[in-house]
């Protein structure tokens, strides 16, 4: 009462506004456009913000995933408790074919070593046979010069 009453000695005076279901309003109909758009508009950016989040939460529970299979991976293969990829099978079987092909070439070395002194050895009796039959031409019956 006393909030109307200085109101009403400034010379101001408020009245209560009444709405009821009869109320009438005039509104231009650019203004009632502008308005539709805006809550248009509104609603569009509100559902793609919520639809980027959503894709943002997604990726990160796919990255959290991966990391905590990457992690796993990480820890238990050197160990061997993964097993072994059919590629590591397939190598370590390349592995072993060369490593028995090498040991057959070791042994076939070891066994070429003493060829020089025996190929040597026969290059001398070679040679000596070929001058003693050289002689025995020389010195038989059908002496060449």
């Amino acid at each position: 009462m006393e909030l109307f009453a200085r109101n009403q000695r400034r010379g101001k005076i408020k009245m209560a506004l009444k709405i009821s279901e009869e109320a009438k309003v005039q509104m231009p109909m650019k203004t009632v456009a502008s308005l539709i758009c805006m809550v248009a508009i509104g609603t569009w950016a509100y559902f793609g913000i919520n639809e980027k989040l959503n894709q943002h939460s997604t990726k990160l529970e796919l990255f959290e995933k991966d990391m905590e299979l990457n992690s796993e991976f990480r820890i238990k293969y050197p160990r061997g408790e993964l097993g072994q990829s059919s590629g590591e099978a397939e190598l370590f079987m390349l592995v072993e074919h060369i490593a028995g092909v090498v040991a057959d070439i070791e042994d076939e070395i070891k066994g070429m070593r003493h060829n020089a002194v025996n190929i040597d050895f026969l290059k001398e009796r070679t040679k000596k046979l070929s001058e003693d039959v050289e002689k025995l031409i020389r010195n038989g019956t059908g002496a060449h010069q």
